[in-house]
């Protein structure tokens, strides 16, 4: 964060060259291990593509239908008042949503058991479009923890 006036200018990767898409651009990255985007790229290509063929659309808009179904409106961050720690219901930004759904995608797929990571990733984004999975599991398991917690919501900040 700098100090003063001035503002932290977000910025976002060129889109990637099969697609010309920038959310598969993020997918990628966030994928990405030690540098390796030439592996990277083309595991999810190959995911993608396997994945529309089972949800019958095409790759960028099977991966959106995942994103989208698999990002958490509510979360619970804490909050220390007088001596006690609250879990506070928040809403979550468009931003934060999609970097947490891209996440618990990729985290999902990783500790899927077996097979190739495309057939992984590939199987993991199919459960999240059709509304199941492990990541959907997870943004559901937010969802229930920010409602048990929403007598908190007045501590809001």
């Amino acid at each position: 964060m700098p100090r003063g006036a001035r503002k932290v200018v977000k910025r976002i990767p060129p889109p990637d060259a099969k697609y010309d898409s920038i959310t598969v651009a993020k997918f990628i990255n966030r994928l990405m291990l030690r540098g390796q985007k030439a592996t990277a790229e083309r595991i999810v290509y190959n995911a993608l593509q396997f994945t529309a063929q089972q949800v019958n659309s095409s790759p960028e808009e099977a991966l959106e239908r995942a994103i989208r179904n698999a990002t958490p409106l509510l979360m619970v961050k804490s909050r220390r008042v007088g001596g006690a720690t609250y879990q506070v219901p928040m809403e979550v930004g468009e931003d934060r949503g999609r970097a947490l759904a891209m996440r618990w995608l990729i985290a999902s797929a990783r500790t899927r058991s077996g097979k190739s990571m495309e057939e992984r990733l590939a199987s993991e984004l199919v459960d999240a479009v059709h509304g199941r999975g492990a990541a959907i599991k997870r943004r559901d398991d937010l969802h229930k923890m920010a409602e048990a917690n929403k007598a908190f919501a007045h501590y809001r900040w």
